[in-house]
């Protein structure tokens, strides 16, 4: 517990490095506290950041007990947790109330375009078209993140493309 009145005394002064230190500390243990409370994991980490966050907005009036934040922040994972249940209690009841859909016509993405072209391509194909030309990395880091040589990406990519322009050419003819 000096570690946390130490790092504790950082934090009021406003070093964000000390609520890292503290939150290394103890997230753990108000995770394990929050996920007792809550039925869904991503409510419990929502909890424990919404604990630290107020305890960083607040860090001028947080009360101590024997030196540490602890009790405080368990107190405010308890506290964000019935929020949190609060809240999805209510979304759920919405969810629930809300009318059936009219149409029970099921709607399907349009097969004909650019993008049914690129899912005809093989997998390797489309991994470095998608990359390369929809997520504009360069050709050296496509090649790093899948593990093949630059060349590779670059014959890929060219068969991938002359395979694209004769799909649209066939669509645009018909």
């Amino acid at each position: 517990m000096d570690d946390d009145a130490s790092d504790w005394a950082r934090v009021r002064a406003g070093d964000s490095v000390a609520l890292a230190a503290l939150f290394d500390r103890h997230e753990a243990r108000l995770f394990r506290h929050a996920c007792r409370l809550l039925t869904a994991r991503e409510d419990a980490k929502d909890a424990v950041v919404i604990a630290f966050y107020e305890l960083w907005r607040k860090r001028a009036s947080v009360r101590l007990v024997d030196g540490s934040p602890l009790p405080w922040l368990l107190n405010t994972v308890s506290n964000s947790a019935r929020n949190l249940e609060r809240s999805s209690r209510r979304y759920r009841a919405l969810i629930a109330r809300a009318p059936e859909p009219r149409s029970t016509q099921i709607v399907t993405a349009d097969e004909t375009g650019v993008m049914a072209a690129l899912r005809r391509l093989p997998a390797r194909e489309q991994s470095v078209v998608v990359l390369t030309i929809l997520e504009g990395y360069p050709d050296r880091e496509a090649a790093q993140t899948l593990g093949i040589p630059v060349g590779t990406v670059k014959s890929r990519l060219a068969r991938a493309r002359t395979k694209l322009r004769d799909a649209m050419t066939t669509l645009e003819a018909s």
